[in-house]
């Protein structure tokens, strides 16, 4: 039982302490080396740094593209969970008879999507290039976000739900290279500066660990 509780408190600390992470890199990104190196002027922090990253990847609009449209991957997931549970909950007449993992995910998922509006309303930096002629909010990448919360609790999602190890095993593989060329394909893409990639890992990151912990303590 011990274990078990130190084990649980591990989850907790560490999605606490990336949070924390995640604050103050924000706030640094906001004072620390920042420079007018973006389009029509605007100012990035860590500039030094994203610049020379920025440099080295290029700009590749076709990856841009294609991880744009396979962020809807994501947003499938989302729905298909949304979906399950609304069936549960019409099946067993009740919301709280839904299955509490399935609940908690979508408080997770309202938690996940509020702050993509908070970070779309609030602009810390803009991209680094213009889409479509336009400015367009950068940080955290709301790509990397959306991805690096969805993907690895559907994972947890197929580990219980799917009984057959070999098939398990192949859809969680599936869904790490998926997720790792995402990230990937964000950043190599051009369209966001690596201050952008890194803040949206942190981010998702402690929420992912403060979700495993909820999970795990409402068992």
């Amino acid at each position: 039982m011990k274990k078990t509780k130190r084990a649980h408190k591990k989850y907790v600390c560490i999605g606490v302490g990336l949070l924390l992470l995640f604050l103050i890199w924000t706030v640094a990104l906001c004072f620390v080396d920042v420079c007018q190196i973006g389009p029509k002027g605007t100012s990035v922090g860590f500039a030094t740094m994203n610049q020379a990253v920025h440099d080295l990847t290029g700009v590749h609009l076709w990856l841009y593209v294609l991880t744009d449209w396979l962020g809807l991957v994501p947003v499938f997931f989302m729905m298909g969970f949304g979906l399950l549970g609304l069936i549960q909950w019409t099946k067993r007449k009740k919301l709280l008879k839904v299955d509490a993992d399935i609940l908690l995910l979508g408080i997770f998922y309202v938690i996940v999507l509020a702050l993509y509006l908070f970070f779309e309303a609030f602009i810390i930096n803009y991209r680094p290039i213009l889409i479509n002629n336009y400015l367009e909010a950068s940080y955290p990448s709301s790509t990397t976000l959306l991805v690096l919360c969805v993907m690895p609790t559907a994972m947890m999602q197929v580990h219980q739900r799917i009984k057959n190890v070999a098939l398990r095993r192949w859809l969680n593989g599936l869904l790490v290279a998926f997720t790792m060329f995402m990230v990937s394909g964000r950043l190599v893409s051009g369209v966001h500066w690596l201050s952008d990639i890194i803040g949206g890992a942190m981010l998702s990151g402690g929420l992912v660990m403060l979700y495993v912990f909820v999970c795990l303590k409402g068992d």
